[in-house]
């Protein structure tokens, strides 16, 4: 018997809920409006409410627009009130109904609404047979796959003739949307409502059957481990009746071997033992058991007492140091004297050298030479860009994936505990949060201390002592003062012409020569277009780049040579622009005539030594002094200081006293981009200065050094003998430099200083006498 559904009902909305037909569904009423609304239908004759679902849990429910208007009409069966105040109601779908008009919004909504029966055919439709029997079946296989349905869903699925009362059990039970449920629910044909299920029944049953495959599967790989753990016990048992060993037997045993054979110190073979002994009681299982038998790994392969003998015989090692470097006379000169101390007191400690020089002079392969000459094994570690003090001494134990340090690894993979050991760059070691490297350093590099080196991950001392460090730096002020003092610093000054000539000649273009598959019988150099690529295309202390340009004009030799060019081809001056193009620089001081307010200085820079211009000009201004150039506070100083000294001397120096009244002067150091610093411009610019106010152009040949203090003295500088090759690649023929230098001179070979004029200056006034025409 169908129930009567009056023609007005109170508007219940529910949140993420969609009520069906025959459905009966627990509710919780808590606001006041909803609690009037269920005491109202409850003292109705019906107890009907029409119970819509919102669009949105956010929205106002008391809105018309926020909820859908086909819902269905429901019978409220129970009622309980709550301490809370809250109501609980039970509540079961009669029939779909949709809203025609709101006809009242207070104290609850209530609305006109129209019934929507479904439409019920006498005749028989066979699709529509098909569809129940296609609905009901793969619902049954659902319920029988799904945790979250009750079996009993069967036995009512089964039971229901009716097709629209069949689809709203089904669709009332499936797991969808509030959405796509609602969309069921307006559909009043049976048919259509059945045929919209078939898809969603398909996707419903593949996603249960997807979790069951990986439900067993999950199941497979448990149940496979716990096989193997078994047959390995068994494999265990069976060797241990045969009398073999299991691997772990066996790697246990070559630890404790090899602690007996390694040469262990007392202390690392007590730590050694205890952790072999450690490894035997943790399973191989444990994470432990990783980190434990890894320790004792880099512990045992250590060469704690293997060294490399030192090939003693002094002749061969001068004669490999000269095979491969020329010059260089201090650095072969050095390890000639520990090869003979070496001969002579066999526990020498190995020595801690800084090669310091521009770019390019090979200092890093001079290491290798010397490990050559010394029979000794070579590593080399960069520390260039270097931040973390780890990198140095290593990690401790306790974290993932901890490591010795690079000190460490290297001795390691050297395999002998005297080899030559390379430290590049050490001028350019970072620091940050992570610690400071060069402090790490300290110890490894002190003779003193490094007997009893201590890497964080070992955590015994390993000594170092026998280890020849070699550290290369471009310039020395960088590096920590602590760690500088424990080093010998050898200074590499750069090439001038003459040198890069015979470097080419006898290394850079044989070398090119075998590298780039060609032969002397393909390609020569003649010594003129060697100086012209020196001169005219390079501009360096070192010959990287000389290398760089000749290996430039051999690719294209042996270009001919692979199409079928069988001649000679003989490099000279003029066929460089053939090769090379234009020069890519010019020799300033041919274009040089001697003018007025330019001098020319001798700077000292991490690339060598260089020449530089002052220029110096003046103008009708406000009394200022203008300094470009791109110059560090302490050649800013030098400048001030200059002018300082020509004001108050002007009368000695026979310039006009109120030369500055009314007048700017700009002096400005070209090549603006590059950084200039320090204080051996100053006589340069006294010079320039002087030029300037008495009108008297400086002789272009003439370079000079030296700082200056405000009573006209000329104090000493460094970098005298980069400075001096600096000139003599130029071309210079005077240079001035002052008397406390003289010294210094000493250190510039022969062959650099010939054909220069050295003038030795006190005061200032001896410089402005030998520099204007």
């Amino acid at each position: 018997m169908e129930r009567r559904i009056p023609k007005r009902l109170a508007v219940l909305t529910v949140e993420d809920l969609v009520v069906f037909p025959g459905m009966i569904v627990p509710l919780v009423v808590k606001d006041e409006r909803s609690i009037k609304l269920i005491d109202w239908v409850l003292a109705t004759q019906d107890k009907i409410v029409g119970s819509f679902t919102l669009k949105s849990p956010k929205l106002d429910e008391r809105d018309e627009h926020n909820f859908y208007h086909i819902g269905v009409a429901s019978i409220v069966l129970k009622m309980l009130r709550f301490p809370d105040e809250s109501v609980r109601i039970i509540i079961q779908g009669v029939e779909r109904i949709k809203i025609q008009k709101i006809i009242e919004r207070d104290p609850f909504m209530k609305a006109e609404i129209k019934p929507l029966r479904e439409k019920t055919k006498k005749k028989k439709d066979l699709e529509l047979e098909a569809l129940v029997r296609s609905v009901g079946n793969a619902f049954q296989q659902i319920v029988k796959r799904a945790p979250y349905l009750p079996e009993e869903l069967q036995i009512s699925a089964m039971n229901i003739s009716s097709p629209g009362k069949l689809a709203d059990l089904v669709a009332s039970n499936l797991n969808l949307s509030a959405k796509e449920k609602q969309e069921l629910l307006e559909i009043c044909d049976p048919k259509e409502r059945l045929a919209g299920l078939v898809p969603i029944l398909a996707k419903e049953e593949n996603i249960l059957g997807l979790g069951e495959k990986i439900r067993s599967d999950v199941k497979t790989e448990f149940g496979k481990s716990q096989r193997e753990y078994f047959l390995r016990e068994q494999l265990k048992a069976i060797k241990k009746e045969l009398g073999e060993k299991d691997d772990r037997t066996v790697e246990i045993e070559e630890f404790k071997k090899k602690i007996k054979t390694v040469g262990l110190p007392k202390e690392a073979k007590e730590v050694a033992e205890k952790e072999v002994n450690r490894l035997e009681r943790i399973p191989p299982a444990a994470a432990e058991y990783t980190v434990c038998r890894t320790y004792l790994d880099w512990l045992t392969s250590l060469p704690w007492k293997k060294e490399s003998k030192d090939n003693l015989d002094i002749k061969r090692a001068k004669k490999i140091l000269d095979e491969d470097h020329y010059d260089l006379k201090d650095i072969k000169e050095r390890m000639l004297e520990y090869l003979a101390v070496r001969k002579l007191k066999t526990d020498t400690k190995g020595p801690i050298i800084c090669f310091a020089g521009p770019p390019g002079v090979g200092k890093t392969s001079l290491g290798m030479s010397i490990a050559r000459a010394l029979g000794r094994k070579f590593v080399r570690f960069s520390l260039g860009g270097v931040r973390d003090e780890a990198e140095i001494r290593g990690h401790r134990r306790t974290y993932v994936g901890a490591l010795p340090g690079r000190i460490i690894q290297q001795i390691n993979r050297a395999g002998s505990k005297n080899p030559v050991f390379m430290l590049d760059e050490i001028d350019k070691i970072g620091a940050d949060f992570r610690g400071d490297p060069a402090a790490a350093l300290l110890e490894a590099l002190d003779p003193e201390e490094n007997k009893h080196f201590s890497d964080h991950y070992l955590d015994v001392p390993f000594d170092l002592s026998k280890v020849m460090f070699i550290t290369t730096a471009n310039i020395v002020d960088p590096i920590l003062p602590a760690l500088r003092d424990r080093m010998e610093v050898i200074n590499l000054p750069g090439y001038i012409a003459e040198e890069k000539i015979r470097i080419a000649k006898n290394w850079l273009i044989p070398r090119q020569v075998k590298e780039n598959g060609l032969s002397e019988k393909y390609v020569k150099f003649t010594d003129s277009a060697i100086l012209e690529i020196i001169q005219g295309y390079t501009r360096e202390a070192g010959v990287r780049n000389v290398e760089r340009e000749i290996a430039s004009c051999i690719r294209k030799v042996a270009k001919e040579v692979a199409s079928g060019k069988a001649n000679k081809t003989i490099i000279n001056k003029k066929s460089l622009l053939k090769f090379l193009g234009p020069p890519k620089f010019f020799h300033e001081l041919r274009e040089m005539e001697g003018e007025i307010g330019v001098a020319t200085g001798l700077a000292y820079t991490p690339y060598g030594g260089t020449i530089m211009f002052i220029e110096a000009i003046k103008m009708k201004g406000e009394s200022k002094i203008s300094l470009t150039g791109k110059l560090g506070d302490v050649m800013k100083e030098s400048a001030q200081a200059a002018l300082s000294y020509v004001r108050s001397f002007a009368k000695k120096l026979k310039v006009a006293e109120n030369f500055f009244d009314n007048t700017d002067i700009h002096i400005h150091f070209p090549e603006g981009a590059t950084p200039k610093d320090g204080p051996s411009a100053g006589v340069a610019i006294v010079t320039a200065l002087v030029s300037l106010l008495k009108g008297k152009p400086i002789n272009p040949g003439i370079a000079m050094t030296g700082e200056i203090t405000l009573h006209g003295k000329v104090l000493p500088v460094g970098g005298i003998r980069e400075k001096v090759i600096a000139a003599k690649r130029a071309g210079i023929k005077t240079v001035i430099l002052p008397e406390w230098n003289r010294k210094d001179l000493e250190e510039v070979p022969a062959y650099v200083s010939r054909g220069i004029k050295f003038k030795f200056v006190k005061r200032v006034a001896d410089v402005i006498s030998i520099a204007l025409k």
